[in-house]
């Protein structure tokens, strides 16, 4: 009887649900300054700025957000409003297509899918609320934890911040971390040596180069960084270079893998990608591909050519999300954004044995914004 007055509650909500449509459809921009300034192998920055988006419906309001431009807030509250309201809130499927559609001369790709990652992120959380369920029970778990690496290490660190960011992360039961390099490529093989110091010799020490590099130099780099067991290089070119990248990943030491992906837009883009043979793990985004159903997509992609994927930072969207993927090598505790959402947000997923746990017993994404806390961030409304 118990079993079957939960289904038909579940039935209850679902027929109310689907009768009800999405009412309003609204942004919200907040910077946030770093708390020192951050610097990777291309660009220097002292502000992350985050995108909020809400969704409501019968009641109940999704929160969902993204790391962009303020003008991906514009997109959400013109063209993306009006191509939502009156929309049925659990079809996120085809409000995700009339999304793109509505963007064809907007611009999609760039900001303008980084805007539709906020509200997918808003929608799911919304239909996890109206029908009682987790959005990792949505989707389909298929683990009960993602597995995380700590990320950092910024240039811009001295060697001792360097090596006590990492340190402290190893301390926390993280088993792998990561180093930016590429400002000044002739001091990366000691900095990455004082990073082994730090972490010791059983931590999976990783660097990630933000395309700083040209292709001789990524090889030379990629036998030095070798020699301190680094497992997994990021970007050693730019991403635009899929023959580089091929060849270093033909080229590169033995158990270290080339990744990278995480400006992939599209289905498209990473297809090109993996068919280049670029990569040994895909890193895809859901803040910049499109939210969960663009995550999901790339995924599917990489799957078909049997590749392994990473989430890249915005660790607790992905914590949900990927949680369905099967073939997941980890998720990107990057440390603003770790730091952001740990500002704004209650109810985020926790930190355990180096893996994050979501509560499925909250409906939708879980959390809950500290509007006082957040407010004072706030550049628009």
């Amino acid at each position: 009887m118990r079993g079957q007055a939960a289904v038909a509650g579940t039935k209850r909500a679902h027929d109310s649900s689907s009768r009800s449509a999405i009412e309003t459809v609204e942004a919200a921009v907040y910077t946030v300054p770093t708390d020192q300034p951050e610097a990777d192998g291309t660009i220097e920055w002292n502000a992350t700025t985050i995108v909020m988006a809400r969704v409501s419906a019968a009641g109940a309001e999704g929160i969902g957000y993204t790391y962009a431009h303020p003008a991906a807030a514009l997109i959400i509250d013109g063209e993306l409003r009006h191509a939502l309201v009156g929309g049925d809130p659990l079809a996120i499927p085809a409000l995700w297509s009339s999304m793109y559609r509505c963007l064809r001369n907007v611009g999609c790709p760039g900001v303008g899918l980084m805007a539709i990652a906020a509200v997918d992120h808003a929608l799911w959380d919304l239909k996890g609320k109206l029908l009682g369920r987790s959005v990792v029970d949505l989707l389909g778990p298929c683990r009960p934890a993602v597995p995380v690496y700590g990320s950092g290490g910024f240039t811009s660190y001295t060697v001792e911040k360097l090596q006590a960011q990492l340190a402290g992360w190893v301390d926390q039961g993280i088993a792998a971390v990561k180093m930016k390099v590429g400002t000044q490529p002739a001091r990366d093989p000691a900095r990455v040596h004082a990073a082994r110091q730090a972490i010791g010799g059983e931590a999976r020490l990783m660097v990630d180069a933000n395309g700083a590099y040209a292709r001789k130099q990524a090889l030379a780099l990629a036998d030095a960084f070798a020699a301190e067991d680094v497992c997994w290089f990021e970007e050693p070119l730019s991403a635009d270079d899929l023959d580089g990248l091929r060849v270093m990943r033909d080229r590169a030491p033995p158990g270290m893998a080339i990744a990278a992906g995480e400006y992939g837009w599209s289905a498209g883009y990473f297809r090109s990608m993996l068919a280049a043979g670029a990569v040994d793990v895909l890193q895809i985004d859901a803040t910049r591909c499109g939210g969960f159903t663009g995550f999901l997509q790339a995924a599917a992609v990489a799957q078909g050519f049997g590749i392994p994927v990473s989430a890249h930072c915005a660790p607790y969207l992905h914590a949900h999300v990927c949680s369905a993927v099967q073939h997941l090598e980890h998720v990107e505790y990057f440390h603003d954004h770790v730091r952001i959402a740990s500002m704004f947000f209650d109810g985020l997923p926790t930190l355990a044995h180096g893996a994050l746990h979501v509560d499925r017993s909250r409906p939708g994404l879980g959390i809950e914004l500290r509007a006082a806390d957040a407010e004072r961030y706030r550049v628009r409304a």
